[in-house]
């Protein structure tokens, strides 16, 4: 699958959020949280500052998910991401 335009196919990473003192926070706190983690699957055609691999920050509430090989994917546009790890 190769996404266009500035569309970027994103492997949601799941990780486990903690306070400063070291306290897991719950799922109902960490759905508080704006950006969720992920790494990039596929850049689209015109995407020229994020690779394949990299590791990013994006808007949870943009972009829309799917199934693609039985593995849960999220499609989002290039302006979505906030910070490239």
């Amino acid at each position: 699958m190769r996404p266009i335009n500035k569309y970027i196919i994103i492997k949601e990473i799941k990780e486990e959020l903690k306070t400063s003192t070291g306290l897991l926070l719950s799922a109902e706190d960490s759905d508080k949280f704006r950006y969720k983690k992920g790494e990039v699957i596929a850049p689209g055609t015109e995407v020229t500052v994020i690779n394949k691999g990299d590791k990013v920050y994006y808007d949870k509430r943009a972009g829309h998910s799917m199934l693609v090989d039985d593995n849960p994917v999220t499609i989002i546009l290039e302006r979505d991401v906030v910070v490239v790890l």
